[in-house]
């Protein structure tokens, strides 16, 4: 077909659909090679053949609009897998006079935006009624071209650019959708590499980003690792497809205690709400649906076995598994675990709760940097005050504004979106970010001893309850 050896047709390319394009042109001197390049197509991009037969059609008409063609014309070209016959059509679209000008004629005014008759793009609807009785407007014509079978180098490279194009656009769209179905669950992958702070995690048909921030303090990643992340987000931006992990998002850790708690996959105990400082301790409020289960029993496990599995994938991450109550004392009692609270007055009009605890459980109740009534405030939605039993006031923390009944309800997932695309701009930028570059070297030295909390002062009151 194409009159300059293949060889030559290709040399110098180097892109990654270089070898799709020349492989689809390659075959039609072998109907055997072609198709079984569209089942390879199939198989390992998940392109199906009717994209690569149309993507294939397309590029012969670029070749023969390149060499045979005139200006202006409309080619469309059929092409049969099977037998290896190809039709070349001219179409033209009908008019009148409401949408084009005829020749010499001028713009009635400027709002007049027909466009000017061109013989090889259109036809008048009365001529063309003459052909198909029903025209319509805006409707094609079709007349048959000349079979040909020789084309110049340039067409074969116009070819070549219009399938790499369409293969792109249909792996493109085949990853949107594969990896748009799974927004929100958990995926698995390996460590690609290491570029400003960010890390490019490889899925096996696409590449996925584990920004910065959206990464665990103290984690350290080595080259081929495997990794179990949060599919936040599928965006289709201009440089391809961009897919956003997390490991830091609450619904993170929802997720994971789902596939170790058989009540969570089926309905029976929900997550109420959930906090999360990650890398060093979290808060996870829930409730039963069923009387004869309990919720907090039901993630921790027998002898605390399955939110150790949790608290092993999340680096050591502690988690307090409280439970959820519609009486805001009992909840925030709950979510000051594992202190002891001794009395608790409420003050609805400005959404704060005064706590009393003994001496001995001031510590338990602040936490290390007052992390734990930061994140009960953050869990309940109440501004916590805790004081001793003497009366001092000891700790102030203000909760958010509370949510609505949902699995993540504390945060949200667009809370960082204008991030995620700061970082989508960083990957295809020229000029290096200081500020990014020196974020790779501190995410590999964070030591995530650093993070945890003194067991000394972590005496859990009741270990049936306590995830610690």
């Amino acid at each position: 077909m194409f009159s300059r050896p293949k060889a030559d047709i290709f040399n110098g390319f180097t892109k990654r659909y270089t070898l799709i394009a020349k492989t689809i042109l390659m075959a039609l001197f072998d109907l055997k090679s072609l198709n079984a390049a569209f089942d390879e197509l199939q198989e390992e991009r998940g392109i199906s053949r009717e994209s690569v037969v149309e993507a294939l059609a397309t590029a012969l008409a670029a070749a023969y609009r390149r060499e045979y063609g005139k200006r202006g014309q409309i080619i469309r070209a059929s092409f049969n897998p099977e037998t290896g016959d190809i039709e070349f059509r001219q179409a033209k679209i009908v008019v009148d006079d409401t949408l084009v000008r005829q020749e010499g004629e001028e713009p009635t005014g400027e709002d007049d935006h027909r466009s000017r008759f061109n013989p090889e793009q259109h036809i008048m609807i009365e001529d063309a009624r003459r052909i198909k009785r029903d025209a319509e407007l805006d409707e094609e014509i079709a007349f048959p071209l000349e079979a040909r079978e020789d084309f110049g180098r340039i067409a074969a490279q116009a070819a070549k650019q219009v399938i790499m194009q369409k293969v792109r656009e249909a792996e493109r769209a085949s990853i949107i959708t594969e990896y748009g179905e799974r927004e929100g669950d958990i995926v698995t992958g390996h460590v690609q590499r290491f570029e400003r702070g960010n890390l490019f995690v490889d899925l096996g048909r696409a590449t996925a980003i584990l920004p910065y921030d959206e990464q665990i303090p103290g984690e350290r990643y080595r080259q081929g690792e495997r990794v179990r992340a949060l599919l936040l987000r599928v965006d289709e931006g201009v440089r391809g497809t961009f897919i956003r992990l997390s490991r830091s998002h609450p619904r993170f850790l929802t997720k994971l205690f789902e596939a170790e708690v058989p009540e969570m996959a089926n309905g029976i105990v929900e997550v109420k709400g959930i906090v999360r400082e990650p890398g060093s301790r979290a808060k996870i409020a829930v409730f039963s649906n069923d009387e004869h289960v309990d919720p907090v029993g039901a993630l921790v496990g027998q002898r605390g076995v399955r939110v150790a599995v949790v608290t092993s994938e999340l680096g050591g991450e502690k988690i307090d598994v409280v439970e959820w109550s519609e009486d805001p004392n009992e909840f925030v009692k709950e979510a000051l675990k594992p202190a002891q609270v001794l009395g608790l007055e409420l003050n609805e009009e400005d959404n704060r709760a005064t706590v009393m605890v003994a001496e001995d459980q001031q510590s338990l109740a602040i936490g290390r940097g007052g992390q734990n009534v930061r994140l009960a405030a953050r869990l309940t939605g109440w501004k916590i005050d805790i004081r001793s039993m003497a009366g001092e006031q000891i700790a102030t923390e203000e909760g958010a504004v509370p949510q609505e009944v949902q699995p993540t309800g504390v945060e949200d997932i667009s809370e960082k979106e204008s991030a995620f695309e700061e970082t989508k701009a960083e990957t295809g930028a020229d000029e290096p970010d200081p500020k990014a570059e020196s974020a790779e070297p501190q995410m590999q030295d964070r030591d995530i001893e650093d993070e945890k909390v003194e067991e000394e002062q972590e005496e859990p009151v009741d270990k049936e309850k306590d995830a610690e």
